[in-house]
């Protein structure tokens, strides 16, 4: 069913959206936030920029944006994916706890802060352009991969990455050699294991958005995990 939704507010929309059966396609977007949160069974297409909070507590439902996003997309959602033709605002994936964010372009500032995981229920984030400062800020758990595409000499991430970092794991493509990351982290080439990882989540991305799979995997990727389960004390505690 096709939504115009010009001059709705974000209730009339998600109460239009609820009455949908399953297959939802939104027109007429402008800023509209909250859309699809909660939900489940749904697929939903955008078309034009939603608002704020984008499929926040997701819990399984689909969501398609063809444009970007504003900040908060995917906020403490348990599952489901949500696929961003564009860039997206601040604090994606803000307490992830599972499903996926696909994003083509670039991310804000925050991207990933507190990302979690539990037992099967492991979060994927991957952002095809560059992110802003404190990516991965406090994430505890889940997978977060940028891949830095047409990034035109600007640094893969911005300042502060993995600032308070103590589980998960990020992976960073091409050359980070110009990134200071906090002393809770480790950096390290991945290795084939970790390459697995990357590869099973990056098909379904790069099948998305039209990219060649292998053309993206013949740069180096570096991974990022904590170095103690209690990051924390190395930032406070005195030696």
């Amino acid at each position: 069913m096709v939504l115009n939704v010009n001059g709705l507010d974000y209730k009339s929309l998600n109460e239009k959206i609820r009455d949908v059966s399953d297959k939802c396609h939104i027109t007429g977007c402008c800023g509209q936030r909250f859309i699809g949160a909660g939900m489940s069974g749904k697929n939903i297409t955008i078309d034009g920029v939603p608002g704020n909070a984008l499929g926040a507590y997701l819990n399984g439902a689909s969501i398609t944006v063809n444009a970007n996003a504003q900040d908060a997309v995917g906020d403490t959602m348990n599952d489901g994916q949500i696929v961003i033709h564009g860039n997206t605002g601040d604090a994606a994936g803000y307490a992830m706890r599972g499903g996926k964010i696909y994003v083509k372009g670039n991310a804000g500032y925050r991207a990933g802060i507190h990302m979690k995981e539990y037992k099967n229920k492991v979060p994927v984030m991957i952002i095809g352009g560059i992110t802003g400062s404190f990516l991965g800020e406090y994430q505890a758990g889940g997978i977060i991969i940028v891949l830095g595409l047409d990034k035109n000499d600007k640094k893969i991430v911005g300042n502060f990455p993995c600032t308070g970092m103590h589980g998960g794991k990020i992976f960073l493509r091409g050359d980070i050699s110009g990134i200071k990351f906090p002393s809770n982290v480790c950096v390290t080439t991945a290795d084939s294991s970790d390459m697995e990882s990357v590869k099973e989540n990056l098909s379904e991305f790069c099948s998305l958005f039209g990219f060649e799979t292998k053309d993206i995997l013949k740069s180096q990727f570096s991974v990022i995990t904590p170095d103690s389960k209690n990051p924390y004390k190395q930032m406070y505690v005195a030696n």
